[in-house]
C-alpha cells in the first residue's frame, strides 16, 4: 500500500469498514530497522487472536521496508513518500486500520504477550473509556516505570505518572488518568471518528496530550490498566535535540489550543511562571544543544499562537463537559 501524502488531520475513520473485536496496532516508523524484529516478534506472540499489525513507514532508507516484506509478510506496510513525523505516520496507519480498536505503539517497544488481551478486555469492561493507557516499563531496567498513564498539571505541564520509579506495586490498580502515552496508547474507533486524529501540526511530541484534551472535552475517559505491559527503549528511536525542540514548541501549542479560558483566569499566572522557569533552566544550560533547541521550540510555539487560536475556537466550542470536571482531572501544580 502506498500513500503519496499524509491527509489532513481532521479526516476521520468514519465510513471505513471495520471488524468488531479486532485490535489494529499502528507502528509509526522511520529508519530504526534494528528495533523492528523485537517489536514485531513480540506482537506475533500475543495471546489475543484478533490483532492486525500495520507499519506506517515514513520513507525509511535503512532497509526497514525490505525487512518487513521479506521476514514479516503478515504485517501490513503503509509506505509514505517522505517523513511525515510521528503524527503523520500514525494518522496514515489509523486510516488503513480495520479494527474496532486502534493502538499506537512505538517501534522501540516489546509488548508483553498478554498486552493486547488486556487492552481489549479493559475496553469491554469500561464503555466510558475512549482510550486505554498501558503500563510502560523501561526496556533495559524492567523493574522501573516509564509511564503508568499521563497527567496534565493545572499550570500547563504534561508528565508521565511514576516515571523513573521502581515498580513496587504502587500502580497495580486500574485508574482514570488524563491521557495515555502514545508510545503505547489504544483508542476506540468511535472516539477517533468523533474527535478526529492526531494534529499533524505537532509532528512529534505532545500530540497524545492534545488528543486527550479533545477526548476529555467530548466526555470520554482514559483508563490506565496495569495488565497491559509494554517495555520501552526510552528515546531510542527519537529524542535528544529534536525532541527538545518539539516538546518546547508543542507544550505551548497544547496550552493555546486547549486550556479553557475559565481555568486560565484562575491559573494563568502559574502557567506563565512554569514556562518562565523552563526558559530560565534552558538559559542556565545554554551551552547544551538540547537547552538551545528547547528555547527555539518555545519561540516557535509563540510565533504560531495565531494558528493555534483558529483551532481553539472549534475545540472549545464543542466542549460537552463542565469546567469543574476538567479542573478535577488536572493534577496539582508540582512545584
Amino acid at each position: 500500500m502506498h500513500m503519496s501524502q499524509a491527509a489532513n488531520t481532521d479526516t476521520q475513520t468514519a465510513g471505513t469498514p471495520f471488524e468488531s473485536g479486532l485490535l489494529s496496532v499502528v507502528i509509526p516508523h522511520w529508519n530504526a530497522v534494528r528495533f523492528l524484529p523485537t517489536c514485531l516478534e513480540a506482537l506475533h506472540r500475543q495471546t489475543y487472536p484478533h490483532v492486525e499489525v500495520i507499519i506506517a513507514d515514513n520513507n525509511s532508507t535503512d532497509g526497514s521496508k525490505e525487512l518487513v516484506r521479506e521476514q514479516y509478510p503478515w504485517v501490513r506496510l503503509v509506505e509514505l513518500d517522505r517523513n511525515y513525523g510521528f503524527t503523520g505516520g500514525c494518522n496514515a496507519g489509523i486510516r488503513a486500520a480495520r479494527g474496532e480498536y486502534i493502538a499506537l505503539l512505538n517501534n522501540d517497544t516489546e509488548a508483553d504477550p498478554g498486552w493486547a488481551a488486556a487492552v481489549v478486555d479493559a475496553f469491554a469492561r469500561h464503555n466510558e473509556a475512549g482510550s486505554i493507557a498501558s503500563k510502560m516499563l523501561l526496556f533495559d531496567k524492567r523493574d522501573h516505570i516509564h509511564a503508568a498513564g499521563d497527567f496534565y498539571t493545572l499550570d500547563g505541564l504534561p508528565g508521565n505518572r511514576g516515571v523513573w520509579q521502581k515498580d513496587e506495586g504502587q500502580f497495580e490498580q486500574e485508574d482514570y488518568v488524563f491521557s495515555a502515552c502514545a508510545g503505547a496508547s489504544s483508542y476506540r474507533r468511535a472516539l477517533l471518528d468523533e474527535i478526529g486524529l492526531l494534529d499533524d501540526d505537532f509532528f512529534f511530541s505532545c500530540e497524545d496530550v492534545d488528543l486527550s484534551w479533545r477526548a476529555q472535552f467530548a466526555g470520554w475517559r482514559c483508563l490506565y490498566t496495569p495488565r497491559a505491559i509494554v517495555y520501552h527503549h526510552l528515546s531510542a528511536s527519537g529524542g535528544g535535540v529534536t525532541a527538545s525542540y518539539y516538546t518546547g514548541r508543542n507544550t505551548i501549542y497544547v496550552i493555546v489550543k486547549n486550556y479553557p479560558a475559565e481555568l486560565w483566569r484562575k491559573h494563568g499566572i502559574a502557567i506563565i511562571r512554569a514556562q518562565a522557569g523552563i526558559v530560565w533552566e534552558a538559559l542556565r544550560a545554554w551551552r547544551g544543544e538540547a537547552a538551545r533547541a528547547r528555547l527555539r521550540g518555545m519561540f516557535a510555539g509563540i510565533r504560531h499562537i495565531p494558528r493555534m487560536m483558529k483551532k481553539r475556537r472549534s475545540i472549545q466550542g464543542g466542549r460537552r463537559v463542565t469546567i469543574a470536571y476538567i479542573e478535577s482531572i488536572l493534577a496539582p501544580i508540582q512545584h
